[in-house]
């Protein structure tokens, strides 16, 4: 587990494999931090709609400022959909590498990464 600070806040940082790692809810304040981490892409897994949740699109506006890439795949949880995990597969088949995906807790990111592995190889 790495811990990246945004001064205010402690994210900690779960590695999934050498270029997927997984985190809990991210804000625009941990983008400066997860550059210098040096990351490339951030995949959010979360629907702005859920409880808590951090509009993606201020999010991605603030990815995008700092020079990474930036998906969208929201995964209602409990509620993991086919067309979830193959948007996830094509995803980190063509985002820059090492990767950041995060929802509300990571679980989400964490058990998509199992069904595109088990999946696509």
């Amino acid at each position: 587990m790495m811990a990246l600070s945004s001064g205010e806040r402690i994210m900690e940082v779960r590695q999934i494999t050498e270029d997927y790692f997984v985190a809990p809810q991210i804000g625009v304040e941990h983008v400066a931090a997860i550059k210098e981490a040096g990351f490339k892409s951030v995949i959010s897994n979360r629907p702005d709609s859920e409880d808590g949740a951090v509009p993606h699109d201020a999010v991605e506006a603030a990815v995008r400022a700092a020079g990474l890439e930036f998906r969208y795949i929201p995964v209602v949880s409990g509620h993991m959909t086919q067309e979830n995990v193959d948007d996830q597969a094509r995803a980190l088949a063509e985002l820059p590498k090492p990767v950041l995906a995060y929802c509300r807790s990571g679980t989400r990111c964490t058990n998509l990464y199992a069904l595109v592995r088990q999946q696509y190889g």
